[in-house]
């Protein structure tokens, strides 16, 4: 027996009627007659032979049954709704350079370029994975059109967009020997990117206003390889666990706490493109996808 089919109109004006609390403003946000919503009311109530709706007082409210379609129809007119979305979306082209933190080039980049990738295939991706410093300088000069960057709170550009905040936190190898000789009393060996970089100045703010020692055992101008450093147990770094690898940790053996970095998206457009946004957004979704834990500033 073929089932019938549910008219999405008549769902879309039972779904408006009740955000509005009111069918006759329903009539006049969907364009249409009183008599027309009320024939499309009833129209739903004979495909699914039930009463939608019963009188109360002046108003009318919703039967049982009337609330159980409303769910379905919520559902039913927002698949509806995306797809179409969808559809314009499908259609956009154009190019979009945009630049991440090391942090997030192999973890994220790979799910998140192949989603937008299927749902805009006529838009070009340029990417760069880089430092902060040279983020900042593709947006300041304009070569990059979005950059994922990390920042104190403090942002100087024509558009940008908190994402989230992540806290700092001291890493070490999992095969580091606990305890740690008391930080007083041995200087902490610290691997880190030379100078200008937000998560060296915090770790030695920190470290000197506790008059802690520290000796700066090795710098490296990549991230995996201050990665690869605390892995052969050289000596700590401090990060966020964003992208940290499976075989470290982070800890607070005896050591200050760190604040937390902000992570803002930056454009050099006062307006970014709807490419740009739209990659925005697939970032974003994956990146609270793989860190659901962290701290979401919407």
């Amino acid at each position: 027996m073929r089932r019938p089919t549910l008219d999405l109109e008549a769902l879309r004006t039972l779904v408006t009627g009740v955000q509005l609390d009111s069918f006759a403003k329903a009539a006049i946000q969907l364009n249409r007659s009183t008599s027309a919503v009320s024939a499309q009311l009833k129209k739903l109530e004979a495909q699914t032979g039930h009463p939608l709706l019963v009188k109360s007082g002046r108003g009318l409210i919703l039967t049982p049954f009337g609330e159980r379609l409303l769910t379905y129809a919520q559902k039913m007119l927002m698949i509806n709704d995306e797809a179409f979305v969808s559809f314009a979306e499908y259609e956009m082209t154009g190019k979009v350079s945009i630049g991440l933190q090391e942090d997030f080039g192999e973890r994220l980049l790979s799910g998140a370029l192949a989603t937008f990738s299927r749902a805009f295939p006529n838009i070009e991706i340029e990417i760069q994975v880089a430092r902060n410093k040279d983020l900042l300088d593709g947006v300041r000069t304009g070569k990059l059109d979005l950059a994922w960057v990390w920042t104190d709170g403090s942002v100087a550009s024509k558009w940008h967009e908190v994402i989230a905040q992540f806290p700092m936190r001291w890493i070490v190898s999992k095969q580091t020997q606990f305890p740690l000789p008391p930080p007083q009393t041995s200087a902490l060996p610290l691997i880190m990117f030379e100078r200008t970089c937000l998560f060296r100045e915090a770790a030695i703010c920190q470290l000197d206003q506790n008059q802690i020692h520290w000796r700066q055992v090795m710098s490296s101008h990549s991230l995996a390889g201050i990665w690869s450093a605390v892995s052969a147990g050289l000596g700590m770094t401090v990060r966020t666990e964003v992208g940290m690898p499976d075989d470290l940790i982070s800890i607070d053996h005896e050591l200050p706490s760190l604040p937390d970095l902000t992570l803002c998206a930056l454009s050099s457009q006062v307006t970014p493109s709807e490419a740009a946004l739209a990659l925005n957004k697939v970032l974003k979704e994956s990146l609270f996808e793989l860190y659901p834990n962290s701290s979401k500033i919407r």
